[in-house]
C-alpha cells in the first residue's frame, strides 16, 4: 500500500468493538443456517412498550417532524429529560444542560473529544464497558486502567485510582450498574471517588445507562445527588436502550455543565446535527411515562439472571458471582484453560480462543474477557429469551464437559 493510501494512525490505533463482532459473527452464522444461541450483545429480546410504539407512529404523521430540528436535540425531550432526572436521580438540572445524542455512545464520544488534550489520562475502573478505552484513543488521550475482581465486587478503591493518579490526569468513568460484571457499587465507594475528583479537579463521567435494572435491594447511586458539589465537573451519560428496550431507535443523552454542553452542540453540529426526529418523539414519551413496563421486563430480567448464574456455576471450571444490575453474568473460567476441552479437546491458552471455540464448536456466543480488560473471563447477556437462554447453557455445558 503507498503511503498515501495509508489510513489515520487514529483509526488504526483502535480496536473493533468485540460485542458488536462477536454478535456480527453470530447473526452470520445463523444467516447460514446455523443455529445459534447469542449471549453477546446487550440488547433486550422484548419489544419497545406500545405507547412509545404509539408515540412514534403519531409522529410520522406530523409533518413538522420533516424538517431540520434544533441540534441539541427537541426543547419538549431536554425538558423531559430534566424532569426524569429529578424524578428518578434526586437533583435539578436545566433542560439548557441536555444534549440529545444518537445512542448512549455517541453521548460517550463526545464526552471525550470535548474534555481531553492529546496527552490527558482518562482512568477507567477495570473491567470496563470495551469502548471506553477506544473513545480515549479517538481523542488522543490515554486509557489507564485500574483493575478490580471479583473479591471487591468489580468495585475500585480509592487506594488504587489515586496510586493511578498523575499529573495528566484530567477524567475517570463511573459505570453503575457495571457493564460488563453486572456489579452495583455501593453508596461509600461512588461518594468516595466524588470526593476524590473534586480535591483533585478530575472530571467525572457517569455511565448510568442501566439504572433501572436492579436486583436483591441493589440501588444505583446517582454520584450527582450523593455529592452535590461535584455536578460542576460531572457529566451524565444515559440513554433508552436498555431501559425502555429501545436499542435500535438510537436515542441517548449527556447532561453536563452549561458550557460543556454547548461544546457538545457545537461538537455535534458538525457530525450528525439534530438526532431522528421520529425517534425523539418516542422518547417523550419513553422518559416521560409509566416505569410500570420497565418493572416488569426487570422481572423478567431477574429470573434469568438466577437461571444463568445457576447454569454457569453448575458448569465444571467455571465459577460465576451473582449479578446484582444490568443484565450481565460475567463468570471466571480460567479453569479451563491450559486443559483439553470442547469437541476437538483442544487446548486454550486465553477466553479469546475460548470463546472463539465456542461459537465454532458448541454454537454459543459469548464475550471474552480481553474485550474489558478482564482476561479469564466470559461475559454473557442475560437479554435474551428464556428458552434460548436455558438450552445455550445447557450447549455451553455439554461442550465444556462430555
Amino acid at each position: 500500500m503507498a503511503d498515501w493510501q495509508t489510513l489515520s494512525d487514529r483509526i488504526n490505533h483502535v480496536a473493533p468493538s468485540a460485542t458488536l463482532a462477536v454478535d456480527s459473527k453470530a447473526k452470520a452464522m445463523k444467516a447460514a443456517g446455523i443455529d445459534v444461541i447469542g449471549f453477546g450483545a446487550g440488547e433486550p429480546n422484548f419489544p419497545t412498550p406500545a405507547p412509545i410504539v404509539a408515540a412514534a407512529a403519531a409522529a410520522v404523521q406530523d409533518p413538522k417532524n420533516y424538517r431540520y430540528t434544533p441540534t441539541a436535540g427537541l426543547p419538549e425531550l431536554r425538558q423531559a429529560i430534566a424532569d426524569k432526572t429529578l424524578r428518578d436521580s434526586g437533583y435539578e438540572v436545566d433542560p439548557s444542560q441536555v444534549i440529545v445524542t444518537n445512542g448512549g455512545k455517541q453521548a460517550v464520544y463526545e464526552s471525550f473529544q470535548i474534555l481531553l488534550n492529546e496527552g490527558d489520562e482518562v482512568i477507567i475502573p477495570t473491567p470496563y464497558w470495551t469502548s471506553y478505552p477506544e473513545a480515549v484513543k479517538l481523542a488522543g488521550g490515554v486509557p489507564v486502567t485500574v483493575f478490580a475482581g471479583a473479591d471487591r465486587n468489580f468495585e475500585p478503591s480509592i487506594e488504587a485510582i489515586e496510586a493511578a493518579r498523575t499529573e495528566h490526569t484530567k477524567a475517570i468513568i463511573v459505570n453503575t450498574p457495571n457493564n460488563p460484571t453486572g456489579a452495583v457499587w455501593k453508596p461509600e465507594t461512588v461518594k468516595a471517588i466524588a470526593q476524590w475528583a473534586i480535591e483533585h479537579h478530575v472530571w467525572v463521567i457517569s455511565d448510568e445507562i442501566y439504572e433501572h435494572l436492579n436486583y436483591d435491594g441493589a440501588k444505583t447511586t446517582y454520584i450527582g445527588a450523593a455529592v452535590p458539589e461535584v455536578r460542576s465537573q460531572l457529566l451524565v451519560l444515559n440513554g433508552v436502550a436498555k431501559t425502555y428496550a429501545m436499542p435500535g431507535w438510537r436515542v441517548g443523552w449527556m447532561i453536563a455543565p452549561v458550557d460543556v454542553a454547548k461544546a457538545a452542540s457545537k461538537l455535534q453540529g458538525h457530525m450528525t446535527s439534530n438526532v431522528n426526529n421520529i425517534s425523539q418523539r418516542a422518547a417523550i414519551e419513553a422518559v416521560s411515562g409509566s416505569l410500570d413496563a420497565v418493572y416488569e421486563m426487570r422481572a423478567a430480567f431477574d429470573k434469568r439472571r438466577q437461571t444463568i448464574v445457576a447454569a454457569l456455576n453448575d458448569i465444571e471450571g467455571v465459577n460465576c458471582p451473582t449479578p446484582t444490575g444490568a443484565f450481565y453474568a460475567f463468570a471466571d473460567v480460567t479453569a479451563l484453560l491450559n486443559k483439553p476441552i470442547g469437541t476437538n479437546k483442544t487446548t486454550f491458552a486465553n477466553t479469546s480462543e475460548l470463546a472463539a471455540a465456542l461459537l465454532d464448536e458448541g454454537h454459543v456466543a459469548a464475550v471474552p474477557g480481553e474485550a474489558f480488560g478482564a482476561p479469564g473471563y466470559l461475559r454473557f447477556s442475560y437479554a435474551l429469551a428464556d428458552d434460548d437462554l436455558v438450552e445455550g447453557m445447557r450447549r455451553m455445558k455439554r461442550w465444556i464437559e462430555d
